[in-house]
Formats: C-alpha cells, sequence, structure tokens
C-alpha cells in the first residue's frame, strides 16, 4: 500500500474482515488478463480496475460499434470507429490512473496464445466464440492457469471457474464445442445490456475471489436465467 490516498480509495475493500490490507495488497499485486472487451469484458474490467488490479491486461482486436453500447458499459459514442483495447485503456486511465494497463490488440490463436496469457496470474475469458473459449481453456490448463468463465446469450448466462488449483475445466462439462453454425449468437438473438452487467459482475467477484484467497464455487457451473429469475448450480 501506498500512502493515505489508497488507503482512502479502498478503504471500503479493506474494512471488510476477510480482505483487509492483506487482501488489498494481493489485489493490487496481481496480474490479470481479459478476454475480451466486450459485454462480458467491459463490467470486469471496470471492477477490476475499481478494486485496483495491479495489472490488467486486455485483449481484443475489434473496433466500437455503435450496437455494442446498449451493453459494453466502458464504451461510448465517441469511442465507436476505435479500438475497444484504446477505448478500454481510456476507460481505465479515467477510473483509476494507478492500474498499468496492458493492451492486446491481437486475435488469439494458436500461434499466439501461450505468449499473451504466460505473464498473467490469472485469466478471465469474455469472449463470443467457441473456438477463443477452447483455446483459452486448454492453455490454461496446459500452463496451470486459473480461469474465469462466463457466457451469456437472450436472457441466459453461465459462470465458472476452471483449472483453480487444477480442479475441473471447461471439457469436463463441455468436452467438444459444438458446431457454431448451428447456434445462435447475440447478433441473431439479441442481448439485453443488463444481462452482460450481471454475469460480468459476477466474473470479477470470482476473480477477487481467487485473487485474495476467498472462498470460490469449484467444479461447479452456475446457471442464469433472468426472464424467470432462476439461479442454479450444477457441480461436475
Amino acid at each position: 500500500m501506498k500512502g493515505k490516498d489508497n488507503y482512502a480509495r479502498y478503504s471500503r475493500q479493506i474494512f471488510i474482515e476477510e480482505i483487509g490490507l492483506e487482501g488489498q495488497r494481493k489485489i493490487i499485486n496481481s496480474k490479470v488478463l481479459v478476454v475480451g472487451a466486450g459485454g462480458l469484458g467491459s463490467p470486469v474490467i471496470q471492477y477490476l480496475a475499481a478494486a485496483g488490479v495491479g495489472t490488467l491486461g486486455v485483449a481484443d482486436f475489434d473496433e466500437v460499434e455503435l450496437h455494442n453500447l446498449n451493453r459494453q458499459v466502458i464504451h461510448n459514442e465517441s469511442s465507436v470507429g476505435t479500438s475497444k483495447v484504446k477505448s478500454a485503456e481510456k476507460f481505465v486511465s479515467h477510473l483509476n490512473h494507478q492500474i498499468n494497463f496492458v493492451g492486446i490488440e491481437q486475435k488469439i490463436n494458436q500461434k499466439n496464445v501461450e505468449e499473451i496469457l504466460s505473464p498473467f496470474d490469472l485469466i478471465i475469458d469474455g469472449s463470443d466464440n467457441f473456438p477463443t473459449r477452447y483455446l483459452v481453456n486448454d492453455t490454461c490448463v496446459k500452463l496451470e492457469k486459473p480461469l474465469v468463465y462466463g457466457s451469456i446469450l437472450g436472457f441466459s448466462g453461465q459462470v465458472a471457474i476452471f483449472n483453480h488449483k487444477g480442479s475441473r475445466n471447461l471439457r469436463d462439462i463441455f468436452p467438444e464445442p459444438p458446431f457454431e453454425g448451428d447456434l445462435p449468437d447475440c447478433d441473431s438473438l439479441g442481448v439485453l445490456g443488463a444481462l452482460p452487467g450481471m454475469v460480468g459482475s459476477m466474473m470479477a467477484h470470482l476473480a477477487l475471489n481467487h485473487i485474495t484467497g476467498l472462498p470460490v464455487p469449484v467444479n461447479q457451473l452456475t446457471l442464469i436465467d433472468i426472464l424467470t429469475w432462476r439461479f442454479q448450480t450444477i457441480d461436475f
């Protein structure tokens, strides 16, 4: 911790008995990569930057489009046409100038995935396609890195933490990715902006629990249905 300003900024976290000064130091010293700066990545980036994650990496190769703005809350109208990574960096610098922001304007693929993931302690997958999800999952298993997972579609969402101290991973519950041509996506089915906000916030909370050593739900997938307002968990 550095001085009174830091204490004042993070005091409401420090006041939590289970976190305290030691937990806040862990947050400040953590290195987290967020894959995707879209609907899920936006609230994750927002809350991790606010919490004081010391090194925050964001990997995305896309540009902000007008239709993104109903749910991708770190971007705004002036961001349209610019890269999501640069927009995210601007947002983070305005929110918390102490964050070491690492922007990665690349599409993650087989050739670069290990190089991109290796410097970070925790990976958060906010991607929107199955090839990236499975590639990131498999690489986290290989590199022995924990992975916070989330997905959204329509009124439904999923959240889990994989490979936590060697726990199970995405392939243990969904062994193979489905054929993407058979599946709807947000472009065709749509999504209400509050849903990725809810799921992304839960992903950020899982990340902070992991960083500070608080309990996380191991080998468990949380299912969210905001149309019927039902939440359930599946052990796997």
